[in-house]
C-alpha cells in the first residue's frame, strides 16, 4: 500500500470513528485508534472480527506486562530484519513480483459464477439489438471475455455492498441490533472499499483497450449511486426512519445499470454508435423486469434487508395504499413500454417478444418486464420486524 493510499484509509477510518462517537483530543491518540481499527478489519487472517476482539481482550494484560521485553527483543532483531529485507529485495529483482494485486482489476471465480446467468440473459436478450445471433458460438466468444469480466467485476462489488445490507440471521432481530451491526468495524471495512473509487480498476482496463466512453463512466457512477441509495433506504427501513419517494424512484431506475454498461460496452466493442431508441426501450423493459423481480422476491428481500420497491412503497404510502400505488406505477411504465415498442422495427420487436416468452417458459426471472402476462402483487407485510422474528424462530426450531 503506497503512502497516499495508506493516508487516505487512515483519514476515512478517523472520519468513521468520529461519526460513531469515538474521538480523542490528542491527534496521536486518534491516529493510533484509527490504525488499530483499520488493522482489525483488514484481511489476511482466517479469524473473524469477533474472534480477534476476544483474543485481544483475553490476552491484553499479558501483552501489556511483556511489552518492555518485546521492545528489547525487537530492538535486538532490527539488524537481522534489515538483512532479511535486503535478501528479499534481491530475490524480488530476479523476476516479476507475484504479489497481489494493487489497483489492478481482478475478479474471483465465485463472482464469475454468480454473474453467469445474467451474462447469458444479456447475450440472448440484447445481441439481437446489435444484429447478432446469440446461438452462434463464434459471435458469443468474440466478445465474451470483456463482457464477462465487466459483469463479474460488478457482481464482486455488489457482493461487498450486500454484506452491508444483510441482517444477522438469528432468532431475535431488532432495530437496535441491526443498527449496531451496520456501525460495526467489520462493515467499516466494506464502506472503505466501496467508497474509494470502486470502479477505478475497471475503468483503467477499459481505457487500456480503447473502450471507455463517457456514457460507460456515467452508468458506472449510476451504479455507485444505486448502492449508496440502497444502503441509505434499507438502513432507514431497518431502523424505522422516514424515506424519500424520490430516492426510491431513482434507485429502481438505476438498479439495472450493469445491463446498460454491458450494452454500451458492446457498442464500443463493435465500433458502432449508440442507438438511443434501443437504449430507451430497453431501459423501460429493465425497469419492469426489476419490479417483477422485486414482487417475486418480496419476502426474501425483507429477510435479507435488500432493496425492494414494494417494501419502499409500503413504508412510504402505508400498507393500505402501497398495492394501489404499485399498480399505478406499473401501468404507467407499461404504457411507456408499449409506446417505445411501436417505434422499433417490427421484426426486432417480434424477436424480443419471442425471447421474453422463452425466458418465461424456462422459469427465468428476467422476462422482459412481464408485459406478456398478468402482474401479481403479493400481500404486503405491515411489520417487517415481526415477520423476520417469526421466520427466524421457525427456522431455528427446524434445525
Amino acid at each position: 500500500m503506497d503512502g497516499l493510499e495508506k493516508l487516505e484509509n487512515v483519514q476515512r477510518t478517523i472520519h468513521f470513528l468520529r461519526s460513531s462517537g469515538i474521538c480523542e483530543a490528542d491527534p496521536d491518540a486518534e491516529r493510533f485508534l484509527a490504525d488499530f481499527a483499520f488493522f482489525l478489519v483488514q484481511g489476511g487472517s482466517q479469524l473473524n472480527l469477533t474472534s480477534k476482539c476476544q483474543l485481544i481482550s483475553q490476552n491484553m494484560s499479558k501483552i501489556s506486562s511483556s511489552l518492555g521485553a518485546l521492545q528489547s527483543f525487537l530492538d535486538g532483531g532490527i539488524q537481522i530484519e534489515e538483512q532479511e529485507k535486503v535478501c528479499a529485495d534481491d530475490k524480488a529483482n530476479e523476476r516479476p513480483s507475484s504479489s497481489l494485486f494493487g489497483d489492478e482489476a481482478v475478479v474471483c471465480l465465485d463472482s464469475m459464477m454468480r454473474s453467469n446467468s445474467s451474462l447469458e440473459d444479456f447475450c440472448r436478450s440484447y445481441f439481437m439489438f446489435h444484429n447478432m445471433d446469440a446461438n452462434h458460438p463464434e459471435t458469443v466468444f468474440k466478445y465474451l471475455p470483456l463482457l464477462s469480466f465487466t459483469e463479474s467485476f460488478i457482481y464482486q462489488l455488489d457482493s461487498l455492498n450486500e454484506k452491508l445490507l444483510h441482517m444477522p440471521r438469528n432468532a431475535s432481530v431488532s432495530d437496535s441490533c441491526f443498527e449496531d451491526d451496520v456501525e460495526s468495524s467489520l462493515d467499516a471495512k466494506f464502506s472503505i472499499m466501496l467508497g474509494k473509487q470502486p470502479f477505478k480498476p475497471l475503468l483503467v482496463i477499459l481505457e487500456r483497450f480503447g473502450l471507455l466512453s463517457n456514457r460507460i463512466e456515467e452508468e458506472l457512477r449510476s451504479g455507485e449511486e444505486y448502492w449508496s441509495l440502497e444502503r441509505k433506504l434499507c438502513h432507514a427501513l431497518a431502523n424505522n426512519k422516514e424515506i424519500s419517494i424520490h430516492d426510491v424512484m431513482k434507485a429502481i431506475r438505476l438498479k439495472s445499470f450493469d445491463y446498460r454498461v454491458l450494452n454500451l460496452l458492446l457498442y464500443q466493442l463493435k465500433g458502432e454508435p449508440v442507438n438511443d431508441l434501443h437504449m430507451n426501450f430497453l431501459s423501460v423493459s429493465e425497469l419492469l423486469v426489476e419490479v417483477s423481480d422485486d414482487l417475486f422476491d418480496y419476502e426474501e428481500d425483507i429477510l435479507e434487508n435488500s432493496f425492494n420497491i414494494l417494501r419502499m412503497f409500503v413504508k412510504y404510502y402505508g400498507s393500505s395504499s402501497a398495492s394501489v400505488m404499485m399498480a399505478k406505477f406499473i401501468t404507467e411504465e407499461e404504457e411507456k413500454y408499449a409506446q417505445l415498442s411501436q417505434l422499433l422495427p417490427s421484426d426486432l420487436f417480434t424477436m424480443y417478444q419471442k425471447r421474453c416468452e422463452e425466458a418465461t417458459k424456462e422459469g427465468a426471472k428476467r422476462t422482459g418486464g412481464s408485459p406478456l402476462g398478468t402482474w401479481v402483487i403479493p400481500p404486503v407485510i405491515k411489520v417487517e420486524n415481526a415477520f423476520r422474528s417469526e421466520f427466524f424462530d421457525c427456522d431455528s426450531k427446524l434445525r
